[in-house]
């Protein structure tokens, strides 16, 4: 065991929490760092040769380093860095879970748990579910799931959450992790919620003009000077025929409001049962503001002024219009 590894930072959600449990077993290491992918394109957070790190882009240095996204690859490639030469793995997978559990399984036999950790980690991350019923039909790692997206008192009692998470799926089944009672809490808390994020969806979901077969429902929470948190994919069960959802709304930074723009958008289920040759993240790409899956994805758009965050505002719906109509 290389013990100059002594500390993982992972993306804070399912799938960077189920990369960590991993990581955390093969490696016995108690610290565990959360970021999103801006915080480390930014070099918001110290990481060291003493780091690995999970579904995140590469930084400046690491120890190790697991991903499964497209768009980091070819900034690695931009930066003129062969990814070979990185300690850890990349593969285009549903989900780093499942890189990095390929990985440690070519080098030892892991518990027989994280081969289930990992296919649920596929399912959630990528958004693979047969269609409606099959998404909002209750499993543990679901129930987990709920338990990370509900909202907390502050970010530090979120981030020791997120840390114990890792720590229960690490060391206990996906069965006996959601039968938790700071996770059945938590995720009854979420399921409350759901009802506010259906409340606010519809007030605030609309069509572009432009989009006259209404393909893409667009939740503009633009306006909020506070953050405000849906899940744009209970859209479905207001748009069941709408083929794809797109949340815009301000970027907060110490629950401040800034001038940027974040865009996240989602292939509707019932494109499970289609045929196309749709891809959200290729989006994000082209947009050159962030990376995804094909059906789930997420970036963000620098703004230095509200005059220029209200021009970009529909412009970048204009372009995911005209971009997602390009891919047939």
């Amino acid at each position: 065991m290389d013990t100059s590894l002594s500390s993982i930072v992972t993306h804070n959600d399912f799938d960077g929490i189920a990369s960590a449990a991993i990581c955390s077993w093969a490696f016995d290491i108690e610290d565990v760092r959360f970021a999103g992918p801006m915080t480390i394109t930014h070099s918001e957070i110290s990481i060291t040769k003493s780091d690995i790190v999970c579904d995140l882009p590469y930084p400046l240095e690491c120890g190790m380093w697991f991903d499964h996204h497209k768009g980091n690859l070819d900034e690695l490639k931009l930066r003129g860095i062969d990814p070979a030469t990185i300690p850890g793995k990349f593969a285009p997978e549903p989900s780093c879970a499942h890189v990095v559990f390929d990985y440690f399984s070519q080098e030892e036999e892991l518990p027989e748990d994280f081969a289930k950790l990992t296919r649920e980690a596929d399912i959630i991350d990528a958004f693979a579910y047969k269609n409606i019923d099959d998404w909002r039909r209750e499993t543990s790692a679901k129930r987990i799931d709920s338990a990370i997206k509900a909202s907390s008192e502050s970010p530090r009692e979120q981030r020791e959450f997120m840390r114990e998470l890792v720590f229960l799926l690490r060391d206990l089944s996906l069965e006996e992790a959601a039968e938790q009672s700071d996770v059945i809490e938590r995720a009854e808390r979420f399921r409350q919620q759901e009802a506010d994020m259906l409340d606010t969806i519809q007030k605030y979901a609309r069509f572009l003009s432009e989009d006259k077969a209404r393909e893409l429902v667009i939740i503009d929470l633009s306006k909020f000077g506070r953050p405000v948190r849906v899940d744009k994919k209970l859209a479905g069960l207001l748009y069941p025929d709408a083929k794809g959802y797109v949340e815009v709304k301000p970027v907060f930074r110490q629950r401040l409001k800034t001038h940027d723009i974040a865009v996240s958008m989602s292939l509707a289920l019932s494109m499970q049962k289609e045929t196309h040759v749709k891809d959200v993240g290729e989006i994000m790409r082209l947009l050159n503001i962030g990376d995804g899956h094909v059906g789930a994805a997420a970036g963000v758009k620098r703004c230095e002024s509200a005059f220029e965050s209200q021009r970009v505002h529909e412009e970048i719906l204009i372009e995911i219009l005209r971009i997602w109509r390009e891919q047939t």
